[in-house]
């Protein structure tokens, strides 16, 4: 085992020790500025997703909005309870600031790796799409970088429907018994039917359930943060300008200073939001949409909601706490999230938290497992395949739920996840003058008075694109 752990360990120094994040932000800079800044100018656009006034209404369709609120479901976890608390603790203020600043560049990521897998994706025999990167390496760059598809598919598995999952059924069990003292037998046996019946159902069930608890988990933890705020208005100020401070040095919170907070905001911000890693574009090609760049626009839409909004939210009901002392040691991670609750509003809150937790952790666990599933089916056409893959799924929830000691196995999972986005970076570089044109495209019929512009594959004949997943064209 120590074998393994070593080369794992070496795997992660590679990618998130030094190269990957530093990677993630050039690209994402490029992106915004050879797109002439795609996701400021179509900000206003993304709200419109929420108004449920779909591109479908087609029952038998994934919509726009339950795309949007899978991918949601899937961005927004542990990192936004316990990495924002690391962040701060490690970063100090600071690092709040940079965590907003990778999101708004994320945003255009996403946008660029959403649109492309929308391109590219392919209608299935029951009607359905499927997509992602795996299958644009594929149709985009050809059947020479198969290798690199398969690469990416298998790492999406290991470390999203394997790995994390197994630390998500961890996560939820360990809040039940620390806050409402349930054992973890009955919480890991609980999940574990919750995840059965929704996995089985397919993305429709995935879909249907995230358009239901995603508001609800999103609504009710940024309704308890505006508490927290109303009750601490005055203090507002003060902890915006610690913020500032801290991200430019101004004030040296944590040993480390600038350094440190920004270290710890790209970091945790890229780890919550997944822009350019690869995953989230799975769920974004199950969308019926009339052109590509729709569907990056929701996307990019959803990175804002995971940091801007709901990583803010924890970052200020900790900041206007007195649970948090800048450079001391001790309290961290959810704890310090979970008693600065306790802190503001009283000990009810502790149990508040609890639920979004497991609702958080839900959301994430049913994304992870249409992420393996996607691949899995790019892979293998082996029907069989996917039974076997949700059965493994429910053991994995309830392990990591009954057996905490038994998650430090599945250690592969980030540098598994460090695989992956290298290689969807790689396949971003490659591919993006063809999101650009479909940008261009879609700015083109929105100057020509198009309200909602529609994708045509026969002005782009040179693509590999399947004309069945494109109903709305002439």
């Amino acid at each position: 085992m120590s074998f393994f752990d070593s080369i794992f360990n070496l795997i992660n120094d590679l990618t998130w020790g030094w190269a990957l994040v530093p990677f993630l932000v050039v690209l994402g800079v490029f992106f915004t500025a050879a797109s002439g800044f795609v996701q400021f100018r179509f900000f206003k656009r993304m709200f419109s997703v929420l108004t449920g006034n779909d591109e479908t209404s087609d029952p038998s369709k994934i919509s726009a909005r339950e795309a949007l609120f899978v991918s949601v479901g899937g961005r927004v976890g542990g990192g936004n309870i316990a990495g924002v608390a690391v962040a701060i603790t490690a970063g100090g203020p600071g690092a709040v600031f940079w965590m907003w600043a990778i999101a708004l560049i994320g945003m255009c990521s996403a946008l660029v790796e959403a649109t492309l897998a929308q391109l590219y994706k392919r209608t299935t025999p029951e009607g359905d799409y499927r997509g992602g990167p795996a299958r644009a390496i594929i149709h985009g760059l050809g059947e020479n970088y198969r290798w690199l598809a398969v690469i990416y598919a298998v790492c999406l598995i290991a470390s999203f429907s394997i790995g994390f999952n197994a630390f998500q059924g961890n996560t939820v069990a360990g809040a039940a018994l620390d806050s409402l003292s349930i054992p973890r037998i009955y919480t890991g046996a609980a999940l574990a039917i919750a995840t059965g019946l929704i996995v089985y159902g397919g993305i429709h069930r995935i879909a249907k359930a995230a358009d239901v608890i995603i508001p609800v988990m999103a609504i009710g933890y940024i309704g308890m943060a505006l508490l927290i705020i109303l009750l601490n208005i005055t203090g507002l100020p003060g902890v915006i300008w610690d913020i500032v401070a801290n991200a430019f040095g101004f004030r040296e919170a944590v040993a480390g200073g600038m350094g440190a907070a920004i270290a710890q905001g790209l970091r945790r911000g890229l780890f919550s939001n997944e822009a350019g890693l690869g995953s989230a574009p799975n769920v974004a090609a199950t969308a019926y949409v009339k052109h590509p760049v729709s569907q990056g626009i929701t996307q990019s839409f959803s990175v804002f909601i995971d940091t801007i909004i709901i990583c803010s939210c924890t970052a200020f009901v900790i900041l206007l706490g007195d649970v948090y002392v800048p450079g001391a040691e001790g309290i961290d991670g959810v704890a310090l999230t979970q008693q600065s609750m306790v802190n503001h509003v009283g000990s009810w809150a502790q149990y508040f938290l609890t639920v979004a937790i497991f609702l958080f952790s839900f959301s994430s666990i049913m994304y992870n497992y249409y992420l393996g599933e996607n691949a899995l089916s790019f892979l293998t056409e082996n029907p069989m395949a996917i039974q076997i893959l949700r059965i493994a799924i429910i053991g994995i929830v309830f392990l990591g739920a009954v057996a905490p000691g038994a998650t430090s196995v599945f250690n592969f999972s980030d540098p598994m996840m460090g695989i992956l986005a290298v290689v969807n970076l790689l396949a971003l570089m490659m591919l993006f003058p063809i999101a650009l044109r479909l940008i261009n495209d879609f700015r083109a019929q929105l100057a020509a008075g198009i309200a909602k512009p529609v994708f045509d594959p026969k002005n782009f004949p040179d693509l590999d694109t399947d004309p069945t997943a494109w109903p709305d064209a002439k």
